[in-house]
This record gives C-alpha cells, sequence and structure tokens, in this order.
C-alpha cells in the first residue's frame, strides 16, 4: 500500500466519522472532482477546444463541490448560483489580465527538466494558463458562497421574524469573518507551495525585478488575486441572492 493510498483511506474514515453521511459525500466530491480534472487535462491534451471545456467543466464542478458537500438544498442551490454569477465575472477579469501579464507557458526553471523534449505541443498555452486560474478559483468561491449561505440560513431559523435589512447586515458581517480565514488560507497555500522556488531564487541571488518578472511566481500571484476577487465578489452576492429568496418565500407563505 502506497502513502498516498493510506493517506485516502484515513481521509475517508475521519470524514465519516466526524461528517457522518456529509461527510461520505464529501469525500465522494473529493474523488469526483480530482476525476473531473484529470478528465480535463486530457481532454484538453487530444486538442479540444479549451474555452468549450471551461463552460462545461465550471458548472460540474460547482454541482460536485456544493450539492454533494452540502446536506441542505436551499444552501447549496443559492450558493451554486452566486457562485456560477461570480465565477462567470472573474473569467472575464482572468481573460483580459492573463492577456496583459503575458506570463503563459514554461519558464527557464523548467529547461532542464524538458531537455530533449519539445516545448510547442500544438495547444495554446495562454488558453491554459486562463483554464488553471479559473479552475483554481472555484474551490474558494464554492467554498465561501457555501459559508455564508449556512451562517444566513442558521440566523433565519433562530430568527424567523428578520428583516431583509438585518440579514444583509448579518452577512455581511459573517462575509468579513470568511473573507479574513480565505485570505490566510490562500496566502499560506500559495507560500507552502513555492516555498521551494523561493529557495531557487535566493540561492541563485536572483533581482528584485527578476523575480517580479518571473513567469511561475507571476503566475501563482496571479490566481491568488483572481480568488481573492472572487471571495470578494461571493460576499455581497450570496447575501443578496438568499436575503431575497428569503423574504420572497416568506411573503408567499404568507399570501397563502
Amino acid at each position: 500500500m502506497s502513502t498516498l493510498t493510506a493517506l485516502i483511506i484515513v481521509l475517508a474514515i475521519l470524514m465519516t466519522i466526524i461528517g457522518g453521511e456529509t461527510g461520505i459525500r464529501s469525500f465522494f466530491s473529493v474523488l469526483i472532482n480530482t476525476l473531473l480534472l484529470i478528465l480535463l487535462a486530457v481532454l484538453i491534451s487530444w486538442g479540444i477546444n479549451i474555452p468549450l471545456l471551461i463552460l462545461i467543466f465550471i458548472p460540474l464542478k460547482l454541482v460536485t463541490i456544493i450539492f454533494l458537500g452540502t446536506h441542505d438544498y436551499q444552501v447549496a442551490k443559492n450558493s451554486f448560483y452566486s457562485s456560477m454569477v461570480v465565477c462567470l465575472l472573474v473569467s472575464v477579469i482572468i481573460l483580459g489580465f492573463e492577456y496583459i501579464a503575458q506570463a503563459a507557458g514554461l519558464g527557464p526553471e523548467a529547461g532542464e527538466i524538458l531537455v530533449g523534449l519539445s516545448q510547442m505541443p500544438g495547444l495554446s498555452y495562454p488558453l491554459i494558463a486562463v483554464a488553471v486560474a479559473i479552475f483554481s478559483t472555484l474551490g474558494a468561491v464554492a467554498e465561501a458562497a457555501v459559508a455564508i449561505s449556512s451562517g444566513l440560513l442558521e440566523i433565519k431559523k433562530h430568527n424567523p421574524k428578520i428583516t431583509y435589512d438585518e440579514l444583509r447586515s448579518s452577512g455581511t458581517k459573517i462575509g468579513n469573518d470568511v473573507l479574513g480565514t480565505a485570505i490566510n488560507t490562500i496566502l499560506f497555500g500559495m507560500f507552502g507551495s513555492c516555498f521551494s522556488l523561493f529557495l531557487w531564487y535566493i540561492r541563485l541571488n536572483y533581482t528584485l525585478g527578476e523575480i517580479f518578472n518571473e513567469k511561475m511566481l507571476v503566475n501563482e500571484a496571479l490566481i491568488i488575486v483572481y480568488s481573492l476577487i472572487g471571495v470578494i465578489l461571493t460576499v455581497p452576492l450570496t447575501t443578496s441572492f438568499l436575503a431575497k429568496s428569503m423574504v420572497k418565500r416568506e411573503a408567499r407563505n404568507e399570501n397563502k
């Protein structure tokens, strides 16, 4: 048994013990998302249109992340709608800034690894960079949407007479807390994944200008900024969607 297999089994057991049915569903959500990413990479390598694949796989991954990882249908539905809107907005931002940055492709650090191999595989590196950036932001956006929706729904359950404005205010406060933890999670995740790269820069005496113009670091930094923008946009959109849907449902119940 490999180390990875053992860790997956431990993860499955812990998620089942702690999360119960929701934990099992979340575990399968992780597995399905992993398979979707592998399938996406294979389809891109076959030369299938990348923008078309992005449009197909964004809702597929959001459905897997949100609906399998959430036991409440109302929370899942609201989180899905807000996440879809945010992802479309962030995708437009990503397209613009990836074109401006011109950081797609392979950096000089990959030279030794790719000696003897072609670095022109017949695929669009800019479109691949866009796809990587978009799918890297999905998890942060979906997580923020579910956290805000769950918090607001619990507030509504404990205070059924709460007004729309009070719900918006509560959603903003929850969003501020979610935003703080999301920023730390994203930043530390980036630092952990790029730690060896930072050591590379230091040991090879890179200048500050060379570091800021290095493709690998620029791509990682851009993904962080895209994720933060996505989380920031998720806070007001998720709050507005859920507050309006709750108010409308309450009005329909009163009319009945």
